[in-house]
C-alpha cells in the first residue's frame, strides 16, 4: 500500500512539473517573410478532414511555399477535394502516388514520398485530421530556430466532441505526460527522451535526409516516436513542445474508432513484453485497485484505508492538473478508473493481436507488428 501511494504521488509530481515547466509554441504574426516551409499531408480516405486541414494550411501566409498532399490510393472524394483547393491556391498540389512496397508501412511511405517532392528547406508533416491555427507554421519555425532544433513536434490540443471522446481521449495525455519528463528532454540528449506526435512534425530538410527520414522507420506503426528517437541517435537535436495553442486534432470520433486506433499502437509502443506487462500491472495496482479498495476499507475500518484514499486523491489531483493545463473536460476526472480499465483491456487485446500473429489493421491495411 505504501509503495502504491508513493507511485501515485510521484506521478502527480511529474505531471505538475510538466504542467508548470513544459514550454508552449506560440503563434507568430503573419509577415512578408520568404517562403521556407513545405506543408506535407499524407491522406488516405480523408474526405471528412482534408478540406479543414488544407484551409488552415493555406491561411499560414507567405512563409509556406508549398502544400503537398499524398493521396494514398483513397477510394473516397479525397483527391477531388484537393483538386478544388489546388484551383484556389497555386501552392497546393498532389504528389504522385505509388504502390506500397512490401517492406513499408503506409504512412511512413507517404511521408517519404512527400519529403522527396518538397523543395522548401523546412518540412512540416501534418496528419489530414490536423487543423493548425493562424500563425502556427511561423511559430513552429521560430521555436525550432531559437532552440537550434532540426526536428520539432508540437503535442496537439485534443479536440473532443462526443461522450466517449471526452471520457477516454484525456487518458492519452495522462499516459504520456505522467511518464515523459518534458522539461528534462529539452536539456538532455538521450534518445529515450525523444518524443513526437505525428499530427505535427517540423523537420529541417537537410537533416531529414541526413538522418534517413521516414525510410529509417519504414516498417514502424509508431513511426513518429521512433523517428524522434532515431533523430537523436543519429546526432540531431529533436524536441517536442506543448502545441495546444497552435495545433488542434480530433483523432477519433467514436468509441469504435478509439478502440481500433489505439489497438494498433498500444503494444508496439513498448520496447519489450516485460515493459508492457509492467505497465499493465502497475496501472491496475495504482490507478484501479485503490478506487475499489478505498470505500471497502473505510467501511470495514482497515488500518491502511488512508493509503488507498491517498492514492485515489493523488490520481484525481493528477487528472485535475492535466485538465486545467490541457483543457480536458473536468467531469471526465471522476471516471478515471473506468478509463484505466478501458486502457488495460485495450492494451491486452493489442498484445494478443501482435503475439498471436493476427496483426493489426488501419485504413484498410493489415500489419504484423510487435514490441521490440
Amino acid at each position: 500500500n505504501g509503495i502504491i501511494l508513493a507511485i501515485c504521488v510521484f506521478t502527480l509530481i511529474v505531471v505538475l512539473w510538466n504542467c508548470l515547466r513544459w514550454p508552449s509554441v506560440r503563434p507568430q504574426a503573419i509577415s512578408d517573410e520568404e517562403p521556407s516551409i513545405a506543408i506535407l499531408i499524407p491522406a488516405r480516405n480523408e474526405e471528412l478532414n482534408i478540406g479543414t486541414c488544407l484551409e488552415a494550411a493555406i491561411q499560414q501566409g507567405p512563409c509556406v511555399g508549398e502544400i503537398i498532399v499524398y493521396n494514398d490510393h483513397s477510394i473516397d472524394a479525397t483527391g477531388a477535394i484537393v483538386e478544388q483547393y489546388r484551383a484556389r491556391d497555386a501552392r497546393v498540389r498532389l504528389a504522385t502516388p505509388a504502390d506500397l512496397p512490401p517492406d513499408w508501412f503506409g504512412k511512413p511511405f507517404a511521408c517519404w514520398r512527400l519529403a522527396k517532392e518538397a523543395r522548401m528547406p523546412w518540412l512540416l508533416f501534418l496528419d489530414a485530421d490536423t487543423e493548425i491555427q493562424p500563425g502556427a507554421a511561423a511559430g513552429l519555425l521560430h521555436e525550432a530556430v531559437r532552440r537550434n532544433a532540426t526536428l520539432l513536434s508540437a503535442w496537439p490540443f485534443l479536440v473532443t466532441k462526443g461522450f466517449w471522446e471526452q471520457l477516454l481521449m484525456p487518458m492519452l495525455n495522462f499516459l504520456i505526460i505522467s511518464s515523459f519528463p518534458a522539461p528534462l528532454s529539452l536539456k538532455m540528449k538521450y534518445p529515450s527522451l525523444g518524443v513526437a506526435h505525428g499530427a505535427c512534425i517540423l523537420a529541417n530538410r537537410e537533416a531529414y535526409f541526413r538522418v534517413g527520414g521516414h525510410e529509417a522507420v519504414k516498417n514502424e506503426i509508431l513511426e513518429d516516436l521512433t523517428l524522434a528517437r532515431t533523430w537523436r541517435k543519429r546526432g540531431e537535436w529533436g524536441i517536442c513542445l506543448d502545441g495546444k495553442d497552435v495545433v488542434h486534432v480530433r483523432m477519433y470520433t467514436s468509441l469504435g474508432e478509439i478502440w481500433r486506433g489505439f489497438q494498433k499502437n498500444f503494444y508496439a509502443g513498448f520496447p519489450s513484453s516485460f515493459n508492457f506487462w509492467g505497465f499493465v500491472v502497475s496501472h491496475v495496482a495504482c490507478f484501479i485497485l485503490p478506487f475499489v479498495a478505498a470505500p471497502i476499507w473505510l467501511q470495514t475500518g482497515t488500518p491502511y484505508a488512508w493509503m488507498a484514499v491517498g492514492s485515489v486523491l493523488a490520481a484525481l489531483a493528477t487528472r485535475l492538473a492535466l485538465s486545467l493545463r490541457f483543457r480536458h473536460p473536468v467531469w471526465s476526472i471522476l471516471f478515471h478508473p473506468f478509463g484505466e480499465a478501458f486502457l488495460v483491456m485495450l492494451g491486452v487485446y493489442s498484445w494478443w493481436l501482435c503475439v498471436s500473429g493476427k496483426g493489426v489493421s488501419w485504413k484498410g491495411r493489415a500489419y504484423q507488428v510487435g514490441a521490440r
